[in-house]
Formats: structure tokens, C-alpha cells, sequence
């Protein structure tokens, strides 16, 4: 067998096992993507047919990896095989069957920009107030997203409101979202699982033709799955029970956004028999680096038992520096990166910084400016989200969907036209009355009577649509683009305006383009459908090129999957890693969360790993002074490298003035302990009172504050060397303030 003999006894265990339900729980670094290509050529080559397998995955990165690395082993067998990931797998059968569920197969995909718009509306319809910070259209989307993910309808939603008012508002929003969603004919993000698994429900001679046809089922990253992605995987397995799911519980670090571990953690309880296989053979980083990840890792209660080991070198040991604040931190990095790339020993591809918070790039990307250190941000405002690319995607999408108001909306009068708002209100009146689209509503604008002079500039904007949409028939994407930017003027307008973020917007058209014929040239079949699918499912790190010669700048979330010679870990303090609204607000379970993500930033570094903590540094227009994180503690001390000039006897009394007390749920480690000897100690309830701050109100009085005027206190909470107080001020909500620099007064009643 190709590539067998590469293997570890462990992978080819997970090779060779084909029947039944199968767990394979794959360490960081251990080669998963590897054994399961592998898995994928042996069932070919013992018979099954390519078209009855399915491999999952989570990032279009990981599916173009994987097809490649098949296709690597057993040649053009694998055009027929399924490898994708959970949403387009669900768009490929959505465009075969979601007319059974009433919808066009035209359907468009709504991004977070068209979902915002759709929301905005919705609040119209039903006068909620978009400047209310207690109900805000994130809030709402938020709310949907999460009741898709558990697989609730609205009709289920308002049944179970309990006349809480905040969840009334919430059922109602629901309910004229999906309505008009169905009327744009749209399916959000969340809707491509959600209707995928309705459609099996409710027509069960689909999901037979579907099982059928994926008798051998393979999931990867399984930690990260949601109750709706579980449900359609049991579904599609249930008649065969062929399932082999890959993950790791000690990088599950998406909770926040659905992912249920019990996924993983009880998949031995959901599918008899399953059999589970470890792969803990590590083949990226140094054992200094595996052992920092093991000790962290193991302070975790809810996880399998494994342990990650390796044969390369023991390597460097791990770089530890304490930093003044959050410059002097930037500084650190960009001088250590600099100090190696100008030495020739490496590129500056090879490194990565990691942090917690997005927020935390600003300080670093200061200083890369500065110092001329290429780098690429990730997490920054995607291509497809900028201006000039919404505004053609639009075009686009009103042609391969007509019904599409949200994108017709955006374009009507883009290049200006001089089309208002109120004689497209006007427009979408007769179209609600005459129980049609505000785009075929155009075809009858003689009819409107009240648009006058108007009437004639939405003629010429219909007639434009008419003409891209015949150039549409035969026209490749790239060259139907170029129709879209030369009969709308879109680019002229730009020319004629000839500044720098003009022609900044000209590039990006040009570079818009380029990636449609790259769409062009790797479709197997490419259409306009398939381009703005395409397009819909991209996330931002499916855009890392390993190739391009720069520092990548990017949370610990974004860094999972990818790898690199040299990382550094910054904010490694209390309040910025663990968070602070976990270490406030959270449970057990989120700062187990927390531990992953450290677990996962550390397995990134394959050779030097740097770990960087500030003595204060600026939140929230406030300086903070921070205790080191505690999971920097856990690391044993034999494998960290301490701060420059500490001295070994001033280490215990360095670690014991950081030490930061938290609430009796969570756990402090023996200051840089190892493995052995940890005892776990139940710790005080309260965070040391700031010494410095003195405070004449405390919770339930009524305080005045210059810019809100009278609230009453709700909470007091110590942080660090402050006091963070919350005031509700009514109508004007409940806002926080730092007691040592606000103003607030106390008031008698």
C-alpha cells in the first residue's frame, strides 16, 4: 500500500481499521492528515468505490491538503471522492434537494455584513430601537446563530420564551429574520447545516439516497463540531455506521461559537463498539517544547488520557521575558526577530506572533512599521468584506439570484444614480403589494406613478441588470466581471477621482479578478453559482500562503492547524491570557478552554518557543498591572528560561508578588512545577484589594457621574491595582468605569 510503510503502528492501526465506528484521538503535530490519506487510498484500493467516501474537515485549507495528499497517492481515482468542509458538503446537497423544503435552488449565501442589513431591518419592521445596548442587532444574531447550532426553530424558540421579555424580543427577531431570509430566498451561514439536517428530517428517501451513497464517512478536527454538525453526521452514518472521526479534546477551543466537546469526549457512549485509537507520536516540535505543553495541559480535568511524546531533539530551552509594557514587549519581539532574520538564519516566514486578543496587534504592528518588518495580520478586514469587492460581489449575486433584495439594495444606486431611498421605498411598496421582488418589480416601473422623473433612472439601471445578466449566459466569471465594472462605470468613476484610495480600490477590483480566473482555471466545472460559493465559504486563514515571506500576525484561534520554526506568546498575563472576563465571569469549563488555547498556542512552535509577559500595560485607556499568567506557572521550571538578571533566589519571591488570588473553582499549580509532585489547592474567593484606591461608595448607592448623571452601584469588583465599578444609569444602561480615575460621586438618597 502507498505510503503505509511511513507510518507509525498507531496510524497504520487507524489505516487498517475500515468497519465500524472509530475514534482516533490525534495529538498536536501527530500526523493525522497523513494516516487519514492513507486511510482514504486503502479503502480505494480494497474496493470501495471513490464515490462512496466522504471526508469532512473544518477549513478549505485543510480539504485542499488533504485532496492533494490523495490525489498524491492514487492519481485521478480521487475526483469522485468528497472531500470538503461541513458548509459546503451541505451546499452541495442543499443545491440538489432544498426545493423539497421550498426554497429555489438559486438560493444566496448571506455573509455577517448582509445578515447585519437583514437584521437592521428586521428591527425596523418590529421598532426596536437600534441604538439599544441591551437588545443590539449583534445581540439578536447571536441569539439565532446559537438556537441554529442547537437545531431550534423559531416556531420551537417562541414556544419556550416563558414570557421573559428579553426572549420575546428575541422570538419575534427569529421569526421575521427566517421570514425574510425565505422571501430573499437566503440561507445565512448557520442555515446551510440547520436546513441540510431538515431536509434529511422531513425527507427521509434524501438522506437514504445519501447514506447510500457515503457508506465510509471520515470527520476530522471532530472537537470543534456543533450540535447540528453532530446530527448530521449521525444522520448520514446511521445506516452503515462506517464513521472514523479525528480529534483532539485538547484543542477544542471553540466553545465560545458552539463547539460542544462532549463530542468527542462521549463518542464512545453515542456509537457502539467504537474503537479508539491514540496517536501521541508528536513529529513538529523539540521535547522541551512538548513537555511545557504536557505539564500545562495535564493541570485539564475533563480530557482523555494521552500524553504527547516525540524522537526529535530535546532543543532549546523556552525563552521566557518580562517586559515593561506593552512597547517594550513589541520592541522584544521585533529586535529578537530582526537580530535572527539579518544573522541569514531564517526567514521571516518562520515566525509567528500569537496572542489572545486582536486588540493586541496595534502595539506590534507599530513597531513592524518602524523597524520595516514585513508582516501579515490576520483577523484585519477580509478582501471580500472591502467596498469596492461587496459592491461587485453584489452585482453578481442579484444576477445568479434575482430575488436577492439585500445585494439589489446595495447596488441600486452604486455607482449614484440619484436614486433615494424613498423611491426605492416607493418600488418596494408596489413590489409587497403586487407579491413580487423589488427586481421584477422594475420590469413594471411605469406603473408606479408616483416616482415621476425617477421612474426613467431605474429604467436605465434595469436595462444595465437586463444586459450583464444576457453577457452572463456566455461569458466566463472573469470576463462577466469586466461586464459588470465597464456597463456600470464602476471603474471610470474611480479613475476620474484619482486618489490614492481610488486607485487603491482599482487594485483590489484588479486583484478580484485575478482570483476569478485562479477560480476558473481549478473548478471543475466553474460557474458564477460556484464562484460566489466559493467565495461565501472562504475564511481568512484559507488565504495563509506559506510561501509569502513575512511574520504572521494572529490570535491563538487563527494559529490552530498551522506551524512554525519560531513562535512567540505575548500578554502572558492574568486579565489578557487566561482572559479577564473568564477569570471574572467564567466557569471551570471556560478556563479549561482557556488551557487549550495555551495548549494549542504551544504546540504551533516547532524549534524555539518565546514566551512574553508586560509588568503593565494599557486596557482600556487604563494602565494595569497585570500578575504573570498561571499558565506560565505550570510549565516546570528545568524548562524555562527566567527573565534576564533574575537571579535563582529572587525567582519564588518574583512569582510569589504576581501571584493572583481567583475564585474556589480553579486551581493553583506549584509556581513553575512539573508534572510531579503538583498539589492542587483550593484558593481564596477574592482578588487582593488595590492598596491605593480608596472608595466612599459601595454596592446599591446612588452615585453621580459627570457625562450620565445619577445610577446605583450594581457591582464592585477588584482589578489589580484599581477598582472596576458597574453604575446603572437607566435608560442609559449600566456602564463600568476604573474608581481611582473616574469621578463618581456618592449622593444621598
Amino acid at each position: 500500500m502507498i505510503g503505509f510503510d511511513r507510518l507509525n503502528p498507531m496510524q497504520q492501526k487507524a489505516v487498517l481499521k475500515t468497519e465500524g465506528p472509530v475514534l482516533v484521538l490525534a495529538g498536536a503535530g501527530s500526523g493525522k492528515t497523513g494516516a487519514l490519506t492513507v486511510r482514504i487510498a486503502h479503502l480505494i484500493e480494497n474496493g470501495v468505490k471513490p464515490w462512496n467516501i466522504l471526508a469532512i474537515t473544518f477549513t478549505n485549507k485543510a480539504a485542499k491538503e488533504m485532496r492533494e495528499r490523495v490525489n498524491g497517492l492514487i492519481g485521478d481515482k480521487d475526483q469522485d471522492i468528497w472531500v470538503s468542509t461541513f458548509h459546503s458538503t451541505c451546499v452541495r446537497i442543499l443545491r440538489r434537494d432544498i426545493d423539497k423544503i421550498d426554497y429555489s435552488r438559486d438560493f444566496s449565501i448571506y455573509d455577517t455584513d448582509d445578515q447585519e442589513k437583514m437584521m437592521k431591518e428586521v428591527f425596523k419592521r418590529l421598532n426596536f430601537s437600534i441604538m439599544d445596548k441591551t437588545f443590539s442587532i449583534k445581540m439578536a444574531l447571536a441569539e439565532i446563530s446559537k438556537q441554529k447550532e442547537e437545531l431550534v426553530s423559531w416556531e420551537d424558540y417562541e414556544k419556550k420564551t416563558d414570557k421573559d421579555i428579553r426572549k420575546v424580543r428575541f422570538a419575534k427577531a427569529y421569526r421575521i429574520y427566517q421570514k425574510l431570509l425565505k422571501e430573499n430566498n437566503a440561507l445565512d451561514f448557520d442555515d446551510l447545516i440547520y436546513k441540510t439536517v431538515q431536509l434529511f428530517r422531513t425527507n427521509p428517501d434524501v438522506l437514504e439516497y445519501y447514506q447510500d451513497k457515503f457508506k465510509y464517512i471520515m470527520v476530522d478536527e471532530y472537537q470543534d463540531t456543533n450540535t447540528s454538525q453532530y446530527e448530521l453526521v449521525r444522520m448520514l452514518s446511521e445506516k452503515y455506521k462506517n464513521i472514523c472521526v479525528v480529534g483532539d479534546d485538547d484543542q477544542s477551543i471553540y466553545g465560545w461559537r458552539g463547539a460542544n466537546i462532549r463530542n468527542i469526549l462521549e463518542f464512545e457512549k453515542d456509537f457502539q463498539n467504537t474503537e479508539v485509537i491514540k496517536l501521541e507520536q508528536n513529529y513538529r516540535s523539540t521535547k522541551t517544547i512538548l513537555d511545557a505543553a504536557n505539564s500545562v495541559i495535564h493541570n485539564n480535568t475533563k480530557r482523555k488520557d494521552k500524553t504527547l511524546w516525540t524522537e526529535n531533539d530535546k532543543g532549546s530551552i523556552i525563552h521566557v521575558k518580562k517586559a515593561d509594557n506593552e512597547y517594550d514587549e513589541a520592541r522584544f519581539v521585533a529586535d529578537k526577530i530582526n537580530e535572527l532574520a539579518v544573522k541569514g538564519e531564517r526567514k521571516y516566514k518562520d515566525f509567528a506572533v500569537l496572542y489572545r486578543a486582536n486588540a493586541q496587534s496595534r502595539a506590534l504592528e507599530d513597531c513592524f512599521v518602524k523597524k520595516s518588518i514585513p508582516y501579515r495580520l490576520f483577523g484585519g478586514v477580509r478582501f471580500y468584506e472591502r467596498k469596492e469587492i461587496k459592491d461587485i460581489l453584489s452585482y453578481l449575486k442579484v444576477i445568479a439570484n434575482p430575488a436577492d433584495t439585500i445585494a439589489l439594495k446595495r447596488i441600486i444606486n452604486v455607482p449614484k444614480r440619484g436614486l433615494g431611498e424613498a423611491s426605492i421605498d416607493k418600488v418596494e411598496v408596489f413590489a409587497s403589494e403586487n407579491n413580487i421582488s423589488l427586481y421584477e418589480a422594475m420590469s413594471h416601473i411605469d406603473e408606479i406613478t408616483d416616482l415621476k422623473t425617477r421612474a426613467k433612472k431605474f429604467k436605465e439601471f434595469y436595462e444595465v441588470m437586463k444586459s450583464i445578466e444576457e453577457d452572463a449566459e456566455n461569458l466566463s466569471v472573469p470576463e462577466l466581471i469586466d461586464s459588470v465594472i465597464t456597463k456600470t462605470g464602476y471603474v471610470q468613476i474611480l479613475e476620474d477621482e484619482g486618489t490614492d484610495e481610488a486607485l487603491a480600490r482599482i487594485e483590489n477590483i484588479d486583484e478580484f479578478v485575478s482570483k476569478a480566473s485562479e477560480y476558473e482555471k481549478n473548478a471543475d466545472e466553474p460557474s458564477l453559482r460556484g464562484f460566489l460559493e466559493d467565495i461565501a465559504l472562504v475564511a481568512d486563514i484559507d488565504n495563509y500562503n506559506e510561501d509569502d515571506d513575512c511574520v504572521s500576525l494572529m490570535t491563538m484561534h487563527s494559529a490552530k492547524g498551522l506551524e512554525f520554526p519560531y513562535v512567540f506568546i505575548v500578554g502572558m498575563e492574568e486579565g489578557m491570557f487566561p482572559s479577564y472576563r473568564v477569570m471574572m465571569y467564567g466557569t471551570n469549563d471556560d478556563m479549561e478552554e482557556e488551557r487549550r488555547l495555551c495548549y494549542v498556542g504551544i504546540t504551533r512552535a516547532k524549534e524555539e518557543l518565546f514566551l512574553v509577559h508586560a509588568k503593565s500595560r494599557m486596557q482600556h485607556g487604563i494602565t494595569q498591572y497585570n500578575a504573570i499568567s498561571r499558565f506560565l506557572k505550570e510549565i516546570p521550571m528545568e524548562l524555562v528560561e527566567m527573565p534576564i538578571k533574575a537571579q535563582s533566589s529572587e525567582v519564588s519571591d518574583y512569582i510569589r508578588k504576581s501571584e493572583m488570588k481567583i475564585k474556589p473553582t480553579f486551581t493553583r499549580p506549584t509556581p513553575y512545577g512539573g508534572l510531579s509532585g503538583i498539589q492542587k489547592k483550593p484558593v481564596s474567593n477574592s482578588m487582593p484589594s488595590p492598596k491605593n484606591v480608596t472608595l466612599e461608595y459601595e454596592v446599591g448607592d446612588k452615585v453621580r457621574a459627570p457625562k450620565y448623571g445619577i445610577g446605583t452601584v450594581k457591582s464592585i469588583t477588584p482589578g489589580g491595582a484599581d477598582f472596576e465599578v458597574e453604575v446603572s444609569f437607566g435608560d442609559k444602561g449600566v456602564k463600568k468605569f476604573m474608581a481611582g480615575l473616574s469621578k463618581l460621586k456618592k449622593v444621598s438618597e
